[in-house]
């Protein structure tokens, strides 16, 4: 199963932490990883590129575990966008939730 944790302080995304392997396909076709690879690495693609923002990164060699932590001091506008593409991300990751609960589970912080 993929946790997925949020962590939110008043209010706004802080970080996001996931782990864990979906098993709901064999390897190369398991279908809820691609989605939460694919949802979660665009987010922090258009964060980094859309806020030109450095984004604190931690990701398991093996696969299987993502950190990543947005900088504590941030311009209003910047920290504004950040959010948007990261809110966006949580919809994403809420709906394959809602669709394969039984492989994905997240948790808010």
């Amino acid at each position: 199963m993929i946790t997925v944790y949020i962590y939110r302080k008043q209010g706004e995304i802080t970080a996001f932490e996931l782990s864990g392997h979906a098993e709901s396909g064999p390897y190369g076709h398991d279908l809820v990883c691609a989605a939460v690879s694919a949802v979660s690495f665009g987010a922090i693609n258009a964060v980094t590129e859309l806020c030109q923002i450095d984004l604190g990164i931690d990701q398991g060699e093996e696969g299987g575990y993502l950190r990543v932590t947005l900088p504590s001091h941030l311009e209003r506008k910047t920290r504004e966008k950040a959010m948007l593409l990261l809110e966006g991300m949580v919809v994403s990751l809420e709906t394959i939730e809602r669709d394969y609960g039984e492989f994905i589970k997240i948790h808010y912080h």
